[in-house]
């Protein structure tokens, strides 16, 4: 499960404990293997990049998805337009996606 949109990995305001848990720890307890989300504002065209990125790695069929992430942002590192960490960092892997 890939929960690309703004701060995804962030728990939201419920009032009864819940609030800590973000909407993917949520997807991963429901079932997904690992979920993908982010912590903070992301900006559209940054995400594309790295989104493009990952799945390009995850078509190899070589890699686990915790890899694939790794590998996009490694080559985001790597861009002259997106090596900024604002770009890529704010993605994080919940699970161990083997």
């Amino acid at each position: 499960m890939v929960l690309s949109a703004c701060q995804s990995g962030l728990g939201d305001k419920l009032g009864n404990g819940v609030e800590i848990l973000g909407l993917g720890f949520q997807m991963q307890a429901a079932g997904a293997r690992v979920a993908i989300a982010s912590l903070w504002k992301v900006d559209d065209a940054g995400t594309q990049a790295l989104m493009t990125a990952f799945y390009g790695e995850l078509q190899k069929g070589d890699v686990t998805v915790t890899e694939a992430l790794r590998r996009a942002q490694v080559a985001l590192i790597k861009s002259p337009n997106y090596n900024h960490p604002n770009y890529w960092s704010a993605f994080f892997a919940i699970g161990n996606g083997l």
